[in-house]
């Protein structure tokens, strides 16, 4: 018979998960699973029924199995009913057809150098000239123009025009935004500047969530009062709300650098240092042990955690630690928390079957991984060494009190620092294969930035929720009082100094680890899917192994280590011979990239070199999943020694670059005078070059494929196409179609 007992839910977890995956991954197959699901529910009550009347341990057993069968297809089927694009009145069936929509804005606004961007839900549309019901999520933005307000969540909107899909990664390797958003139930993406949208009104989908926000922001609003600094206010924000608007690109990166960018994230952390003061505190309290207490205790830690998931604006990362908190603290309450995993796996049940798509979210996967493994790996490794025994064991009776005071003393000490060390480590061993498979990237300095920031950044914590409270109550006297209430505002003044003190040391230590141990990050790691599976595999059987001493599990290990390891060499096998020619889709440039193998020459051929930024989101994801070691960047061809240039005195507007047997033409301007034929198989047209069709057909072979590169319009483009493709022209636009790729040596050369 089949024992349910302490993992059952764990069980029925794994089995709902695994009906989402499939569903994921096969759904465009899969028929309707909701009559499917309503026939096994009936026959698994049907045998339930049987089972009360006349029991029989071999049909419970079936009756098991077939429990889990209707999770795993309830699963699928919940995956079904999530996907908005399913639906029959979701905008993909409207098309281009759409003249007007009606939407609200669903989301936070994102404040950037030129735009606002947020998501809006759609409710109708109007398709030649008649209004009808519609639903769909669309990814906006509106330019940051002088008289355009920042979209506000619960705003109504009319707008004109069709959404367009959103597009696909356009450069390989590239970040893929449009699965992103599929995942939060968005499926299109529109610029619209202000003369084409109207605010008719306010309509948030949720009122809650409303004030919620608005608490948010007037909560912001305190800091930026009180905290001077810009990048403390914008760090002391991140930290306690959850806004993360100003902090800049800098800051960010030497927190990713270091492996403490959780801590920016209002999430497990705060909301688990409330439920811990709360705990304190009640502590002190007589009469601890009763029942009466573990309720006060139940009562005030959820109303602490769900007030402040209320004051950080309902955020989803927030909302996801508030449930798995809340189910930590009924089962603790009811007696009833028999196993930590079967409470979390709850958790995660409840938390998929209202949105199955979480699963996919990076913060779930990241949060309940590193729980479960905090919970069954942080004891063990905290085991390894008995700090706290080892220095009270050098206490004698003849030495002075204060020697054994500080023995003491050292003990507690050191074995905090044991516990915390062990904390992380627990931490690293379940979400080290998601931080390659996500962020190609293993920072080694993660003990000591951990070590000291998240001591710091949990007191900056309680700081600066002091610093939230003392404000409330000083403003509550000023509305009797308001002289008062000014005499008074010097309290949370004194704290705010302090709160703004921590955040600054927390962040100096966090860029001096940078500064100390600029090697210590590993990064450039690309590792798929099924090797980050290959990653858990081996983690799990090795921990089964130290777990039951079967060196079967051993065996397993290294069978999967070899095939991990085979699958990187075969990687490395088949990229080696591979050369390909690439014009990047990078807005308003002219780049192209020479690939062979593992090393690369990055031409830009503008004036200026990339930028920064332009490298990390555009170019860099290639070189990742090339694994690319020896790549060169170049400006107007200057240092490049892969192409050959030709002699453009000879082609004015022109020039010609010969790579590995591919021969591609760079045209910038009138070919007037330019009447010798070109053997070019690319033809890249650039910055909106000015020539007609005549001059191409007498310049280059009609087999020449014609490329627009990002510095041209789109209203160039599409006039050139007008004109080029109703006489034969193969035609590229790489800001629509993506990055064009010529893959050299094969048949079918060009790979669009």
């Amino acid at each position: 018979m089949l024992h349910w007992a302490s993992y059952a839910f764990v069980r029925l977890t794994l089995a709902l998960m695994a009906g989402i995956l499939t569903c994921l991954y096969f759904g465009e197959t899969l028929p309707v699973l909701v009559w499917p699901l309503a026939g096994l529910v009936g026959v698994f009550l049907i045998i339930q029924w049987r089972m009360w009347r006349h029991p029989n341990p071999a049909v419970a057993d079936k009756a098991g199995l077939l429990a889990l069968a209707a999770v795993y297809v309830a699963g699928a089927a919940f995956m079904q009913q999530a996907t908005e694009s399913r639906r029959p009145d979701h905008l993909y069936r409207f098309g281009q057809k759409i003249e007007f929509y009606r939407a609200v804005v669903d989301d936070y606004t994102v404040v950037r150098p030129a735009t606002y961007a947020t998501t809006v839900r759609v409710s109708a549309v109007r398709v030649a000239g008649r209004w009808q019901p519609a639903v769909g999520g669309i990814r906006i933005s509106v330019p940051r123009d002088s008289g355009v307000t920042a979209p506000q969540y619960g705003d109504l909107w009319l707008v004109r025009g069709a959404p367009a899909p959103s597009k696909a990664p356009l450069n390989p390797g590239e970040f893929d935004y449009r699965r992103y958003l599929q995942y939060h139930q968005v499926y299109h993406q529109q610029f619209i500047h202000p003369d084409q949208y109207q605010r008719i009104g306010i309509a948030p989908p949720s009122l809650l969530k409303a004030a919620a926000m608005r608490a948010a922001r007037v909560l912001d609003g305190v800091f930026r009062q009180y905290v001077v600094a810009r990048r403390e206010y914008a760090l002391a924000s991140a930290l306690v709300l959850g806004i993360k608007d100003d902090i800049d690109q800098e800051t960010k990166q030497a927190y990713a650098n270091t492996g403490t960018t959780h801590i920016m994230a209002v999430s497990g952390l705060q909301v688990g240092l409330l439920f811990g003061a709360v705990s304190g505190l009640l502590g002190w309290l007589p009469g601890r042990r009763g029942p009466w207490f573990r309720l006060l205790t139940a009562l005030l830690g959820l109303a602490v955690i769900w007030s402040y998931a209320f004051l950080t604006g309902l955020s989803a990362s927030v909302l996801r630690a508030a449930v798995m908190f809340t189910f930590i603290i009924v089962a603790r309450a009811s007696q009833r928390q028999t196993n930590m995993f079967n409470t979390l796996a709850v958790a995660a049940f409840c938390l998929l079957c209202y949105d199955p798509y979480l699963l996919c979210d990076v913060g779930f996967q990241l949060s309940f991984l590193a729980v479960i493994s905090i919970v069954y790996l942080q004891p063990r490794i905290g085991a390894w060494l008995d700090v706290k025994n080892y220095f009270l064991e050098k206490q004698r009776p003849w030495q002075p009190k204060p020697v054994q005071k500080a023995w003491k003393a050292t003990s507690w000490t050191l074995d905090k620092v044991w516990q915390a060390t062990a904390l992380s480590l627990a931490a690293q061993v379940a979400t080290f294969p998601l931080g390659l498979f996500y962020f190609h990237q293993f920072p080694l300095s993660f003990l000591f930035s951990n070590l000291v920031a998240v001591p710091i950044s949990s007191g900056a914590v309680y700081v600066g929720l002091a610093l939230l409270a003392l404000k409330g109550i000083v403003a509550l006297v000023g509305l009797l009082s308001s002289g008062l209430g000014q005499a008074l505002d010097v309290v949370p003044q004194a704290v705010a100094w302090v709160f703004e003190k921590m955040i600054w040391l927390f962040n100096e230590y966090i860029f001096w680890i940078g500064r100390t141990m600029p090697g210590a990050l590993i990064s450039g790691i690309h590792v798929t899917a099924p090797q980050a599976w290959l990653v858990f595999g081996i983690i799990l059987t090795l921990l089964a192994f130290f777990r039951l001493k079967k060196l079967v599990w051993l065996g397993l290990a290294c069978l999967l280590m070899g095939s991990f390891a085979g699958s990187r060499v075969w990687a490395a096998h088949r990229l080696a011979p591979d050369e390909q020619l690439i014009v990047y889709s990078i807005p308003r440039r002219s780049v192209l990239g020479f690939w062979q193998g593992a090393a690369a020459h990055i031409v830009s051929a503008d004036s200026l070199p990339l930028t920064e930024t332009e490298r990390t989101y555009r170019i860099v994801p290639g070189i990742i999943q090339r694994e690319a070691r020896a790549v060169s960047y170049h400006t107007r061809w200057r240092g490049s020694s892969v192409p050959a240039l030709a002699d453009t005195a000879a082609q004015p507007g022109m020039v010609l670059a010969v790579w590995r047997g591919v021969r591609v033409a760079l045209v910038s301007g009138p070919l007037a005078g330019a009447r010798r034929p070109v053997p070019a198989e690319v033809v890249v047209l650039r910055r909106n070059a000015r020539v007609w069709p005549e001059d191409l057909a007498a310049v280059f072979s009609p087999a020449a494929i014609i490329v627009f590169d990002s510095s041209c319009k789109s209203w160039y483009v599409e006039s050139m196409r007008k004109r080029l493709q109703p006489i034969g022209w193969q035609l590229h636009d790489v800001a629509m179609q993506g990055a064009f790729v010529w893959q050299v040596g094969s048949i079918d050369a060009p790979n669009r």
